[in-house]
């Protein structure tokens, strides 16, 4: 396989991470496989930047003199809430001429902001879905997965989602024995499908302001195949059942039972990822009840049944 070109593109205020988390994967796989990938950044006056956890990082070129790359990456950050009509017209002339173009995280709003993702089907951080949308109506902007690969055109969400798919992209280079070994010199797993929701942020996020509605909600995180009914969560909370589904909802975002939904699906997943018990005993322990309770679950929110995703994503012993 010819060396491809790996660039990143960087700006003040970049998050670090979604810089040195994919740089890290490809620089594993050249490693792994020496000549496969050259590693670049630059920004646009070839200057040093400032990311926005006060990391100064050192661009190896300006863009203006880069050549153009295999695979062109835009990281997010604190930046991307500031537009920049210079790097928005180098995108717009230049982005196009790669193979592969990549955003992480609020990187997403770069490449929206030059025109490049109309059309397309995307995603990012969840905490800026709406405003993507909203600034750019021509965007078909999906905020539940972890990263979205249209065409030519890959986004993720926020930044360890960056991770995932730069060893789905290398996993396509080079195949999955070697993004499986990067993957665990990375102490990571290649194991998240693209299309896995993004359930734990969303859940983190919308904690309850009141306590017995906090309590609730470790209780559902904590018993999974407990009796999840709004009557028995509402006696919990010390309320009426009419009057707890609409508090939930209102301080979490989500009714009760969407909420269950979510932290079942994720426990199930992550007994499948982690474990080698059987479908049977996953589904009781997640609260499904029957296998085919947590087939149709997985079907409905992630496409796939139990199985083919354990086939996936469980890593090899």
């Amino acid at each position: 396989m010819a060396q491809r070109t790996v660039l990143f593109v960087l700006f003040d205020g970049v998050q670090s991470l979604d810089v040195t988390g994919p740089l890290e994967v490809f620089a594993g796989a050249e490693q792994h496989t020496p000549g496969t990938y050259r590693i670049r950044t630059a920004s646009l006056d070839g200057a040093a930047v400032r990311t926005s956890s006060g990391l100064t990082v050192v661009p190896d070129e300006a863009l203006a003199r880069a050549d153009t790359p295999h695979t062109l990456v835009v990281p997010g950050g604190q930046g991307t809430r500031r537009p920049d009509a210079r790097l928005a017209d180098w995108l717009r002339e230049h982005a196009p001429r790669a193979e592969r173009l990549v955003s992480v995280c609020t990187g997403a709003i770069r490449l929206a902001e030059a025109g490049l993702l109309d059309g397309r089907r995307v995603t990012t951080h969840w905490a800026y879905c709406d405003k993507l949308a909203r600034d750019h109506p021509a965007v078909e902007v999906d905020p539940d997965p972890i990263y979205v690969r249209d065409g030519h055109v890959s986004t993720s969400a926020g930044v360890t989602s960056g991770i995932d798919l730069a060893l789905a992209l290398v996993e396509e280079d080079l195949g999955r024995d070697a993004a499986l070994t990067i993957a665990r010199h990375l102490v990571v797993f290649l194991r998240r499908p693209g299309n896995q929701a993004q359930f734990s942020a969303q859940l983190a996020a919308q904690t309850a302001q009141r306590e017995p509605l906090r309590e609730v909600q470790q209780w559902i995180t904590e018993h999974p195949d407990g009796d999840l009914s709004v009557e028995s969560l509402a006696v919990r909370a010390r309320l009426s059942p009419r009057h707890f589904a609409r508090a939930f909802q209102t301080e979490t975002g989500m009714t009760p039972g969407r909420y269950v939904d979510r932290v079942r699906l994720e426990h199930a997943r992550r007994l499948l990822e982690d474990t080698s018990d059987g479908v049977e005993e996953i589904s009781r322990a997640s609260g499904y009840g029957t296998p085919e309770g947590m087939r149709r679950a997985f079907v409905r929110a992630l496409g796939t049944a139990p199985s083919e995703y354990r086939r996936r994503f469980h890593p090899a012993q």
